[in-house]
């Protein structure tokens, strides 16, 4: 058997190749990687002894040539292909070992230039990727070393790895190859030539989504639906795809979707925070001293919503915490960390799904400031894209309107209300006091049923809305809005600012007495 190995990360790859050789494998390689082999004391054949010819142009041109591909290509069961092999005296090539340039982390790097870019889009490599996928039948293709452990397990076993094998590890490298040209589209479809005088692009010419599966669902959003969870390719630190599910059922689709809200407003905050979210929309929303009275005063806003929710919290999930709210029907619990004894009381809720996140590195806006910011809806054949709604406000970006000017702690709370208004479906008016939401209106076609509809929530659960604070993720149109929240006892009250009655909604305000600041930012949520 011959094999081919050459690799950009060497990981893994020198006790790979003592595997293969012991097994009485023929190492074939190239550059770098026959050089590493050789250092270990490994037989290494360099490519140019068999294509008979040498390398060139710094590396770029190896082997592209009959010698590599020939072997690769070769069918075993076709006489012919045979005959050709024997007639050029070119070997047969039966495992190939590729991993390609660092395109990828390249462009990743802020300091990456377009001639740094180019240089590591490898050629060689993927076009022998592709030679031996087509080819798996009769040739065994690796592109992660995470490959590398299974692959010398079967050989060690038997001959050569099984068909099943050779098929899958066939479709990995073509979904590989994928990822690669992908990256290298998105890369330079973005790009403008170096003294042009042209910006980037903001959009590339072609959108190149590169996911992949993490698992199949049970059903979808209904049960008559199917679905599956993918994962971008990269990434994002913190997000809910990176989370570790600790006990539980399997996560649902709802599950997930719900999940991924809750945990997405949660991160935000820098103090321990609890949201508890149902039906996509935060239904409870609080600051605490620690996880138990965040939990707790999230729980007053609505425990009817709450009910059967989804659970996300900030900081650590201790014992206390944990008994507090295993007493209630929860379908997802999601924290940074648990503590040991906040595990062994769940134990005994086995359906309760647990779920452990790492908070992002350097917060929220370190990761949303990235190439991962990006908002992504599908519509009939064809996909909306935007920039990521992150827009972090300061007490200094609000701006007072009214007479009445907001307390220091009703600017607090004025932001705290903004930061959940973020998150719930327009048009959304959300009552807040003390770091804690008293109602929620949300998803409505009127901005004054929300507001009604928050008012009736919040006489449910038993909350005064006197001296609150109110938050709009978009202007008022009329003033009835704004007069059915000052009517439940709003006193202050932030919205974007921006409508045509803009000066009508001052004046009713300075008419009522109550404090109104702008944002000069919208926060829709369809």
């Amino acid at each position: 058997m011959n094999a081919l190995l050459s690799v950009s990360d060497k990981t893994g790859i020198v006790a790979f190749a003592q595997g293969l050789h012991a097994l009485g494998v023929r190492l074939i390689s190239t550059g770098g990687t026959a050089k590493l082999l050789a250092q270990e004391g490994l037989p290494v054949t360099e490519v140019a002894e068999l294509t008979g010819f040498p390398e060139m142009l710094d590396g770029r041109v190896k082997t592209l040539h009959p010698g590599v591909h020939g072997g690769l290509l070769a069918r075993r069961d076709l006489p012919a292909h045979m005959a050709a092999l024997a007639a050029h005296g070119i070997e047969k090539i039966d495992l190939l070992v590729v991993n390609l340039y660092p395109f990828e982390a390249t462009v990743a790097r802020a300091d990456c230039t377009l001639e740094e870019a180019i240089e590591n889009i490898d050629i060689g490599g993927p076009a022998m990727v592709r030679s031996a996928a087509k080819n798996w039948k009769d040739v065994t293709v690796l592109t992660d070393p995470a490959q590398y452990p299974a692959v010398l397990a079967e050989l060690q076993a038997a001959a050569s790895p099984s068909a099943s094998t050779r098929f899958a590890l066939a479709v990995a490298a073509f979904n590989r190859i994928s990822q690669y040209d992908g990256a290298i589209s998105d890369y330079l479809s973005v790009q403008a030539l170096p003294g042009a005088g042209e910006p980037p692009q903001q959009f590339s010419g072609q959108y190149n989504g590169r996911f992949v599966k993490l698992q199949d669902l049970r059903y979808g959003e209904n049960p008559h639906q199917q679905a599956a969870l993918y994962r971008d390719l990269n990434p994002a630190p913190g997000s809910l795809v990176t989370a570790r599910q600790l006990q539980g059922k399997a996560l649902s689709y709802n599950n997930i979707a719900d999940a991924d809200a809750a945990w997405e407003c949660v991160k935000g905050f820098s103090t321990p925070a609890c949201v508890i979210v149902k039906h996509a929309n935060p239904c409870g929303v609080a600051l605490g001293a620690d996880a138990l009275s965040a939990y707790k005063r999230a729980w007053q806003t609505d425990p009817s919503s709450a009910f059967g929710g989804i659970i996300a919290l900030n900081c650590t999930l201790d014992e206390a915490a944990a008994l507090e709210i295993s007493k209630q029907f929860v379908e997802v619990l999601m924290a940074p960390a648990y503590t040991a004894q906040a595990l062994a009381l769940f134990q005994a809720k086995p359906n309760v799904r647990l779920l452990e996140i790492a908070l992002p590195p350097g917060g929220e806006s370190a990761w949303l400031q990235g190439r991962h910011a990006l908002d992504l809806k599908r519509i009939g054949s064809g996909l909306l894209i935007q920039t990521a709604d992150h827009h972090p406000l300061s007490p200094a970006d609000l701006r007072p309107v009214t007479r009445r000017q907001p307390t220091p702690d009703q600017m607090q709370d004025l932001l705290f209300a903004w930061s959940v208004a973020k998150f719930v479906k327009s048009n959304a008016i959300v009552f807040c006091q003390a770091g804690m939401t008293l109602a929620v209106g949300a998803g409505q076609m009127s901005r004054l049923d929300s507001a009604r509809i928050a008012v009736i929530k919040a006489g449910h659960s038993g909350l005064s809305l006197q001296g609150s604070v109110v938050a709009s993720d978009a202007f008022f149109p009329f003033r009835d809005g704004l007069d059915a929240v000052v009517a439940a006892g709003a006193s202050c009250v932030v919205q974007p600012g921006g409508s045509l009655r803009d000066d009508e909604l001052i004046a009713a305000a300075d008419e009522q007495g109550v404090a109104m600041v702008f944002t000069g930012v919208r926060h829709f949520r369809h």
